[in-house]
């Protein structure tokens, strides 16, 4: 059983059926998919991250594979979408909501489990972010698109925000409950605002002139 804080964990555990669930979805419009494809696609972009991470830093075995509460989430999460992915469409705001509080809590613990294995501050941020985003990069690759995080505004961002203040806090020792969840209300905020006003990142600037393009053609 994870050994976090309750908040954190219970930020972690409703993550992990959000991401779920989204990769579930993604695989359901993206992928004509069986019950099987969706679901794993599901789990995948829900555990990925974490088994990325725990393989980077020999903790071995994963530890999504140790708590019985990730996977069977990750799962429900992904049957949840296929059943009833017509009707959960109409709850993207709801999800989009739950996929950043997963974004933050992810960022957080999967860097602050990075300096406790001794990595340092660059690789710590680094493993946070790759946690966090991790998941959903796999799966992205398996349906045939590029990765959500190489091409949506302001995803990445958000988890190396949440990420280098995880950092930074535990370097200062100043590290505990509220230093992680003002980390992780960090990355939801920043993540929230960026959906919110439809924000990106900086593009190259012929990137930029075709998507004008196409704005003014619609």
């Amino acid at each position: 059983m994870s050994s976090e804080p309750t908040p954190l964990l219970v930020m972690d555990l409703t993550g992990t059926f959000a991401f779920g669930l989204n990769g579930a979805l993604t695989a359901v419009r993206a992928a004509r998919l069986d019950v099987v494809g969706v679901v794993v696609l599901g789990m995948i972009t829900a555990l990925g991250g974490g088994f990325i991470r725990d393989v980077l830093i020999d903790s071995l075995p994963p530890a999504t594979l140790l708590d019985w509460r990730y996977y069977t989430l990750a799962a429900i999460g992904g049957v949840v979408a296929f059943a009833l992915s017509r009707h959960l469409r109409r709850m993207e705001t709801a999800i989009n909501v739950l996929d950043a509080v997963g974004l933050s809590a992810f960022a957080v613990i999967g860097a602050s489990k990075a300096l406790a294995s001794g990595l340092g501050v660059a690789p710590a941020v680094l493993l946070g972010v790759v946690t966090a985003v991790g998941g959903g990069t796999i799966r992205d690759v398996l349906v045939r698109q590029v990765p959500t995080v190489l091409r949506t505004g302001l995803y990445a961002i958000p988890a190396l925000v949440g990420a280098a203040v995880t950092v930074i806090t535990v370097r200062t020792g100043v590290y505990g409950l509220p230093a992680a969840l003002g980390a992780a209300t960090a990355c939801f905020l920043i993540r929230i605002v960026g959906l919110y006003f439809s924000l990106n990142a900086p593009e190259p600037p012929e990137t930029s002139r075709r998507r004008q393009s196409r704005g003014a053609g619609a």
